[in-house]
């Protein structure tokens, strides 16, 4: 059985960073995508970032330069180092592999 633990968010002001981490089980977690996104209060889900098992990266437009996705395939964990943070990015972040997600963790960005 597949499980997600997301940890690391919390309030921030403006232009602040956060890094969240997401630790795996019950896969082989070095041979799957790892995803992370976050939904918005009275939006839908959206994607924030990928990596592939080979460290290839993937950003939505509105975090490129800001917020970076990494792995560390020894601890079965993916990271998302989010840095200049905007109100906008307020949201309940979420980490998915294989179709699986974690519990969310609250990111909240305010003045």
């Amino acid at each position: 059985q597949v499980q997600l633990v997301e940890s690391g968010g919390g309030l921030v002001h403006p232009g602040g960073s956060l890094r969240l981490s997401c630790a795996a089980s019950g896969i082989m977690f070095n041979a799957f995508v790892m995803g992370w996104y976050r939904q918005a209060p009275g939006k839908q889900r959206e994607l924030v970032a990928t990596i592939s098992s080979g460290g290839s990266t993937n950003y939505a437009d509105s975090v490129k330069g800001r917020f970076t996705i990494s792995r560390d395939n020894a601890k079965n964990t993916v990271y998302l180092q989010m840095n200049g943070l905007k109100v906008e990015d307020t949201a309940v972040y979420y980490c998915n592999v294989a179709q699986t997600w974690g519990q969310g963790t609250q990111v909240t960005v305010s003045s």
